[in-house]
């Protein structure tokens, strides 16, 4: 093959690359403001609070299983769920990896680190294809140095987030196996639309053992709450899968008995 049209290959590939890139800032632009007041992170700023940060992002696509960061590394970015699920976790001292939360459209990632300018404190991965917002660390403290006052409703949201964190927390040290099961389930699932009877119905991207791991309980015990609450028409039981049918009923499994 000649050069020339070697070189027109190229420059449509590149054109096919830029417009990718466009189409995905225009996308973001869009929406922005709205979607970044959905993030909890970020809905207490102002719209032109939101716009300013908006113009400081860009859009990034994961596959199904992709790295997104990893726990130790440098923390130098953020981002924010567009579309798909992130799955957010630590190794444990014996080797197996614990879940700390599925993440979804709305919810964010990697905001500790990016913050204190410190490791990453957590894996993040792609439990699904997904979309995600990508705010670099320089240009999110220099959103802040321009508007001071997002600070005050920063810290007011990250105190939130402690607050949740210890109730978690005292979850786990109190609760017996059945409702700490149902808690993290209802904590970790993301919406998935209208099953039977019109309930809403969302999906839990997790083995078993691994919410096992999450409550800190055996594989055995977690599957004999499931298949009990299967029969009962609270959730599917799928291959790494639990889709909850009910979710009014999985509140009621959350709550202590009378």
């Amino acid at each position: 093959m000649s050069l020339a049209p070697m070189k027109r290959i190229a420059q449509a590939e590149q054109r096919a690359a830029d417009d990718a890139v466009t189409g995905g800032v225009r996308d973001l632009a869009e929406g922005g403001r709205a979607l970044l007041g959905q993030y909890s992170l970020f809905r207490r700023l102002s719209a032109g609070e939101r716009t300013a940060l908006l113009a400081r992002a860009r859009v990034q696509k994961y596959a199904a299983h992709e790295t997104i960061f990893l726990m130790d590394s440098p923390g130098d970015s953020m981002v924010a769920v567009l579309s798909g699920t992130i799955r957010i976790s630590v190794p444990s001292p014996d080797g197996k990896e614990v879940v700390l939360a599925i993440l979804g459209p709305g919810e964010l990632c990697g905001e500790i680190a990016l913050l204190d300018g410190k490791e990453r404190t957590a894996d993040a991965k792609a439990a699904t294809d997904c979309s995600v917002v990508v705010l670099e660390r320089r240009d999110v403290l220099s959103f802040f140095a321009q508007h001071p006052d997002a600070w005050v409703r920063l810290i007011e949201v990250l105190c939130e987030r402690l607050r949740t964190a210890d109730q978690q927390m005292a979850e786990f040290a109190l609760l017996p196996v059945p409702m700490r099961l149902a808690k993290a389930l209802l904590r970790l699932a993301t919406p998935d639309g209208h099953g039977l009877n019109g309930h809403a119905t969302a999906r839990v991207h997790l083995t078993q053992r691994e919410l096992g791991n999450v409550i800190g309980a055996t594989r055995e015990s977690v599957n004999k709450y499931l298949r009990a609450w299967q029969r009962k028409g609270c959730l599917r039981i799928a291959d790494r899968l639990i889709v909850i049918t009910n979710r009014a009923a999985v509140e009621s499994l959350a709550q202590p008995k009378d």
